[in-house]
């Protein structure tokens, strides 16, 4: 009999592109034989994934400037969700954790109440915050759950970190962010993903990508530019994301002061999934000037879109990126070993071309969503 899981999921496609992980997630399942249903909000397009049952009973649960009316939407979601995948003989309930709060606890508390199993898969251990009452609420949310999915080793290494958490070893699984091949429409001509946004032809260009936080470090990239402008004057940086809890006054006050206006593109506002093709296709190089990072959705998009990368040091970037072989590294937090790296690698299109080659093989091949299926089945087997 094969297994039936629940996916739940609030989040999905709103204001960001991690429905495309849940589509991977559940059609990777799909193929290894595993019984999917996917809850989440009506914001979220139905992929019609033949195999999955596909339900948006989180109604409008991101329409309300009150915290209070969002809560109360949300919690309505999840007992219709839970207890509609309970009464279907869903055992097995996934969970994906960017955050932990009340409402996360909430979920697993009822899950467990039902005498169904929890699966979390963990995308920000931390979510950047280190106060005690959101350690406290982590700390309880880990321990409740039958098993933990995360990336890579060192997100491993951080959960294992939290409170009382470092006896449970044996619960935390490592399975890879799976690609975005399935879910995208590359452009491959550069000169009319060019046009398209009017762009020149005889740029170098480079893009940062996604939501604007302040752990990304865009001002790192900006005090590059600054340098790299005078060696390679026809340089463009394409800033395209959504600020994240903030607004862009402070790296606009950094692109005053360096005088790069003729040296940036500003998109800062979500990007609709139809038009992100040409801001990738567009680009020469995709640049991640991370400070601090668990897992990158945009390192495994801008690679699914057949682009070289160069990103900081840190280990969870470097547990993908093989500096030379199949994208690029620099000193992070130092803007220049980001400037020389930027002027060696753009000025070296058969490198560039080289790189690319590999990084096109090893999205294709290890982080396909059928092997990430398979691997996640294998950790449900080991709660059932």
């Amino acid at each position: 009999m094969k297994k039936k899981v629940a996916i739940i999921d609030p989040l999905g496609g709103h204001e960001s592109s991690h429905h495309f992980y849940l589509f991977g997630q559940a059609h990777g399942l799909i193929k290894n034989e595993v019984k999917v249903s996917l809850y989440t909000n009506n914001e979220t397009i139905n992929p019609k994934i033949s195999g999955l049952k596909f339900y948006q009973f989180f109604r409008d649960i991101f329409l309300s400037r009150f915290q209070v009316i969002s809560g109360i939407r949300y919690i309505f979601g999840s007992i219709l969700s839970i207890f509609h995948a309970r009464i279907n003989g869903c055992k097995i309930f996934h969970f994906h954790i960017f955050y932990t709060n009340i409402l996360v606890l909430f979920n697993i508390i009822l899950v467990k109440l039902l005498f169904a199993k929890v699966v979390l898969t963990i995308h920000d251990v931390n979510s950047f915050a280190n106060n005690d009452n959101y350690l406290l609420s982590q700390s309880i949310i880990y321990d409740l759950s039958d098993s933990i999915l995360t990336h890579n080793n060192f997100s491993k290494e951080e959960i294992l970190k939290i409170r009382s958490y470092n006896h449970k070893e044996r619960k935390i699984s490592i399975i890879p962010h799976g690609n975005y091949i399935p879910f995208i429409n590359i452009q491959k001509n550069k000169l009319s993903a060019r046009k398209f946004l009017g762009i020149s032809s005889d740029k170098k260009v480079i893009l940062f990508f996604g939501l604007i936080k302040e752990v990304k470090g865009l001002e790192i990239l900006l005090d590059a530019l600054n340098i790299v402008k005078d060696k390679l004057p026809n340089i463009l940086l394409l800033i395209v994301g959504k600020v994240w809890k903030n607004d862009f006054t402070y790296y606009q006050t950094i692109i005053d002061q360096h005088n790069l206006q003729n040296y940036c593109f500003l998109k800062t506002n979500f990007i609709p999934d139809a038009e992100v093709r040409y801001y990738f296709g567009s680009c020469d190089l995709v640049v991640l000037p991370y400070k601090k990072i668990f897992q990158s959705g945009v390192l495994m998009m801008a690679m699914s879109y057949n682009k070289p990368v160069l990103v900081s040091d840190l280990l969870p970037l470097k547990e993908i990126i093989n500096n030379g072989k199949n994208g690029f590294t620099f000193e992070s937090e130092n803007y220049l070993s980001l400037a020389d790296r930027l002027v060696d690698i753009l000025n070296d299109e058969q490198l560039l071309e080289r790189v690319n080659i590999n990084n096109q093989e090893l999205i294709k091949n290890q982080f396909c969503w059928s092997k990430i299926g398979k691997q996640t089945k294998m950790a449900y087997k080991a709660i059932s």
